[in-house]
């Protein structure tokens, strides 16, 4: 090889090993720097919503299902169901109207606190209802809507029965436990609301024994000139309790609140000793953050699974009653050491929350 040729050979030999040096001392502190750069911006860009989810929504539900959160609350003469893959634009969600009340009977009036489940794999629709002749407590009672079709915004709602409750009343739940079906509602007793549960033999009939768990015993219980309690969900503890979270006092007063109901692992949901009711409310109004009326709960999960969300209805303002104002919220809670819920305390509505993940 000619001694020029050698030299620039050599040379450029040199330069290239002093840039592989160069690169293998750079790179991995440069893909450090941009992985740091790629989690921050990602941070900085997380999903973020405000409250209220819709102007208004008494007596809201959620649901998540492959996927999809589905969405209803009281809208008094129809049952609507919302669906979206992120509960934090309902405002934009795909909604479907998929009951409405016949003009006359035992349920054609006054349809409240609809609740969609999934159950052995067919939807399954709770509600309370009246006659449109008789729009009364004595008149009030629990009805069930089923549909066979995968999806609950397609196929044929049906009424598959009214369920034979012991008392009138509303605001009917269903939750599975330990191999059974269990229905709770909020019973008219006397001149109080009382929680009911009872076992299901299948998704539209209640066995016999029909038992009341809980009676409104409590001050704050008694709120707006009624003893109620009413809107039971159920909760399962971190471990192993059972939660039955309610609504307690009139829904017209400012001071509606959560109670929590409480059974330890392996009691029998059946005995009425076996539940505990909390001494003080577990979520209430908060005049400092401007919300009141706080009520009438659900229970969900995020998408990834890892975060419990609570929905409950509220008031933005004093004095502004059980009607259409109420509107519906979300907000993440945890959880305490011994396995209970801590739900804190009603965020500000406007305040920028992250969404759920």
């Amino acid at each position: 090889m000619p001694a020029a040729v050698a030299a620039v050979t050599g040379g450029f030999a040199c330069s290239r090993r002093f840039v592989t040096r160069i690169a293998r001392a750079c790179v991995p502190a440069l893909l450090g720097c941009c992985v740091g750069w790629i989690g921050l911006a990602k941070s900085a860009s997380a999903e973020t919503f405000v409250n209220p989810l819709l102007p208004s929504g008494p007596d809201p539900w959620v649901i998540r299902h492959d996927g999809f959160y589905y969405y209803t609350n009281t809208l008094g003469n129809r049952i609507a169901l919302w669906r979206t893959r992120d509960i934090t634009r309902l405002r934009t969600a795909e909604q479907k109207v998929i009951w409405q009340p016949a003009a006359a009977g035992p349920d054609s009036a006054s349809i409240w606190a609809p609740e969609l489940h999934w159950i052995h794999g067919k939807w399954y629709v709770y509600f309370a209802a009246s006659d449109r002749a008789h729009d009364d407590d004595a008149h009030r009672h629990v009805f069930v809507l089923e549909n066979a079709a995968k999806d609950p915004l397609k196929g044929r709602w049906t009424q598959r029965a009214m369920l034979l409750t012991r008392y009138p009343g509303i605001d009917p739940t269903e939750f599975a436990d330990g191999g059974h079906l269990y229905f709770v509602y909020s019973a008219y007793v006397g001149s109080h609301s009382d929680l009911i549960i009872a076992e299901m033999l299948n998704p539209w009939t209640l066995a016999t024994r029909q038992v009341d768990i809980a009676q409104p015993t409590e001050s704050w219980e008694m709120q707006g000139g009624r003893q109620i309690l009413e809107g039971p969900e159920f909760l399962r503890g971190r471990r192993g309790q059972r939660f039955l979270v309610y609504s307690a006092s009139a829904c017209w007063s400012d001071q509606y609140a959560l109670g929590m109901l409480t059974a330890a692992p392996g009691a029998d949901l059946l005995d009425p000793h076996a539940w505990t009711k909390s001494q003080e409310p577990v979520f209430h109004a908060s005049a400092a953050n401007g919300v009141y009326a706080t009520g009438h709960n659900g229970f969900f999960k995020s998408p990834d699974g890892k975060e419990d969300w609570i929905i409950y209805h509220a008031n933005a303002g004093a004095h502004e009653g059980c009607g259409k104002d109420r509107s519906p919220r979300i907000q993440a809670f945890t959880w305490r050491p011994d396995g209970t819920p801590d739900f804190g305390i009603p965020v500000r509505a406007g305040v920028p929350l992250q969404a759920p993940q």
